[in-house]
């Protein structure tokens, strides 16, 4: 059997799936012509993006165009529903001299997407994102549930409260930390495996084991990456401290690459790349959400954390990462403003020739919402923020923030990436610090307009002023800026 034949089987499946749910849609009485509907959706996305990579010349400075269509049909029927969903990126006018050697890497995901994808000034492709079938009970109906395919999955809101600010805390400052889709992209990944769930009023507990699939900057997303493997588990419960309503979870991840690519830490390279053993990380950790009434609005308490052990190639791996904010929404009428503080601190490695590998491994996050200029990850990262977000207009959002950020471990590197998408690299990149820590402090804004419930418009500007890290790999360096225009279209 061919290859393409191959790629083609997830698209059989969903034909085979399909074809009886819409042969017994047809065959119902008029009387129960809604009692178990087909459901089709579609997204279409494009974004304008212009980067400037601190400054660094004109390979740093380009603009592209990113796109993506979404197409979705779904069916639930009493215990037992089914989901196919095609996505078809396209990027066009990607920088062909974003990519240097050196320190110097990739100047933006410009370059990321241009070395992900051969070289190619405007790839593009359509393979499947979502096929998956589920047994028991759909979301957020209680009960047990087990779905089985390739499908999309965000640790930490595995459940989502009826609580506008809980659930809004879970969405935008919790979920993706150490799993998500990488969203941002343009391509994005999906998990293939399966997932068991059994949920009773607000409780949960959650068990997965499956391989990430190809994709987030290579726009064939067909397969998954070979030879590595994810096994999670959590247990999540509505928690009340003093507060008006909470949320707590603990979670364990089991995270093994056997790919013989080279490893990116701190050792030298020839140590690196004769490593050639795999990398087996466990992380065990947990959060804890409270939201407490006050007479100036509801204050909100986030704190995170998780601990790693296992093994880095030859290494041992201890890693850590801790996050805590504090937010408050000031009753001010319809400006519904929402002020946030936050430290985060995610571990680097002191000592590249000690036998010990202690930088945190952030597994396969989405790092965007929490690296909005996403130049940095959580590896060896800390962190000091401000934001402030209000809504002037019911269809308008604005954000704005200001972090300082620095590296944990001068003796480490400054880590940019989020986790395996394809066979041939590790997934993160790093650059020395020149023994220094200060890498930037960058502030940014967004006007969020959704005008209607099928349409959003979204234009982003920010600037990261370099600090020594930065100018120890560009000497000439200035500030670096991310600034784009987005849209998204709904049914």
């Amino acid at each position: 059997m061919s290859y393409r034949a191959l790629r083609g089987a997830p698209l059989c499946l969903a034909a085979a799936l399909a074809i009886p749910g819409a042969a017994r849609a047809q065959a119902a009485p008029q009387s129960q012509p809604s009692a178990a509907p087909l459901q089709w959706s579609a997204t279409l996305r494009s974004r304008a993006e212009s980067w400037d990579w601190f400054d660094t010349g004109d390979e740093g400075r380009y603009a592209f165009l990113g796109s993506f269509l979404r197409a979705a049909l779904s069916q639930q029927l009493r215990g037992f529903g089914w989901r196919v969903e095609i996505m078809a990126p396209l990027l066009l006018g990607l920088p062909d001299d974003a990519v240097l050697q050196g320190p110097q890497g990739q100047l933006g995901q410009g370059g990321s997407y241009y070395a992900a994808n051969d070289g190619a000034r405007s790839p593009g492709d359509v393979f499947p994102k979502e096929v998956y079938v589920r047994l028991g009970s759909p979301p957020p109906q209680d009960g047990h549930a087990l779905r089985v395919g390739r499908f999309d999955f965000s640790d930490g809101v595995e459940t989502l409260p009826g609580d506008a600010t809980l659930a809004r805390l879970k969405r935008e400052r919790l979920g993706q930390r150490l799993l998500g889709p990488f969203g941002f992209t343009h391509v994005m990944r999906s998990y293939d495996g399966a997932q068991y769930s059994w949920s009773s009023r607000g409780r949960q507990l959650l068990a997965m084991g499956a391989r990430p699939t190809t994709g987030v900057f290579d726009t064939d997303g067909w397969g998954w990456v070979d030879d590595v493997s994810l096994l999670y588990g959590a247990v999540t419960t509505p928690l009340r401290l003093g507060g008006d309503v909470g949320d707590a979870r603990l979670f364990v991840a089991w995270y093994e690459d056997e790919r013989r690519v080279v490893k990116t830490d701190n050792r030298a390279a020839p140590a690196r790349e004769a490593d050639a053993r795999p990398v087996r990380v466990t992380t065990i950790g947990g959060h804890v959400l409270q939201v407490f009434p006050t007479p100036s609005g509801p204050v909100d308490l986030l704190l995170w954390g998780a601990l790693q052990t296992g093994s880095w190639g030859t290494l041992d791996h201890a890693g850590s990462a801790l996050a805590l904010e504090l937010g408050i929404q000031p009753r001010l009428g319809a400006l519904a403003p929402w002020l946030r503080l936050g430290f985060f601190r995610g571990s680097g490695d002191g000592d590249p020739s000690d036998g010990d590998h202690d930088t945190y491994f952030p597994v396969l996050p989405t790092p965007r919402p929490y690296a909005r200029f996403p130049f940095y990850n959580f590896s060896n990262t800390t962190e000091v923020f401000a934001t402030a977000a209000g809504s002037p207009h019911p269809d308008v959002t604005v954000r704005a923030g200001a972090r300082r950020l620095r590296l944990s471990e001068s003796a480490d590197l400054w880590y940019v990436g989020g986790g395996a998408f394809e066979d041939e690299t590790f997934g993160y990149a790093g650059r020395p610090s020149g023994g220094a820590r200060g890498l930037s402090t960058v502030i940014d804004l967004s006007l969020t307009v959704a005008p209607a419930a099928w349409i959003t418009l979204e234009a982003y500007g920010a600037v990261a002023l370099e600090d020594d890290v930065i100018r120890a790999i560009h000497p000439d360096a200035g500030a670096g800026r991310l600034a784009y225009l987005e849209v998204e279209l709904r049914r």
